[in-house]
């Protein structure tokens, strides 16, 4: 994990919303993972490279319902040619959203998928990437999620740091998980 990291050209912040950053609702450590997305959104600004906001539209009734509070993107979006969001409906950042497209015509061939849910939004945008042969760019300490509660018959459940690490894991060798944020290096796009 200490190895020289190369640059990316694309910064990916899956459901960086209200519902999962500040309240009773908040991921546990959103504050610090908040923080180094905030780095690495700002880094990511100045090198000029693109970024992704994907804003989940979660079902009527839940925390993240079109509309409601907690469904607002948490960190503030300075939008132009460089900075988009992309609404989705689907764990996958990829399924039936413009990502795909918007990342060829950009020129991106590396890319830093960061945020909430790391066993479900983010391992599985990640995987998208990597199907469309992306070199991928996961920080360890710049996603998050729940704890897992037990399951029926269960006594102990998953501590949101493990579970974490497991969807690292599920991601095998193809993904770079990186110790740090703020080891990441960004640069922009070669438009094509």
């Amino acid at each position: 994990m200490s190895e020289r990291v190369r640059p990316v050209e694309a910064l990916i912040l899956v459901d960086v919303q209200s519902a999962f950053f500040k309240g009773e609702e908040a991921v546990p450590h959103a504050a610090a993972v908040q923080e180094r997305l905030e780095d690495l959104l700002d880094r990511a600004r100045s090198a000029g490279a693109l970024i992704v906001h994907l804003q989940n539209d979660g079902a009527p009734g839940t925390s993240d319902e079109p509309g409601t509070k907690g469904w607002e993107l948490h960190l503030p979006v300075v939008p132009g040619p460089r900075e988009v969001v992309i609404r989705k409906t689907e764990d996958d950042g990829f399924h039936e959203t413009p990502l795909g497209g918007l990342l060829t015509e950009s020129g991106v061939r590396s890319l830093v998928v960061c945020g909430v849910m790391s066993e479900m939004c983010v391992l599985a945008t990640a995987r998208g990437a990597l199907e469309r042969e992306y070199r991928v760019v996961l920080p360890h300490d710049a996603h998050g999620t729940y704890d897992v509660p037990p399951a029926p018959g269960e006594t102990e459940g998953v501590p949101a740091a493990m579970a974490s690490r497991v969807a690292e894991w599920a991601l095998g060798d193809e993904v770079e998980i990186v110790a740090y944020a703020k080891d990441v290096p960004f640069g922009a796009p070669s438009a094509r």
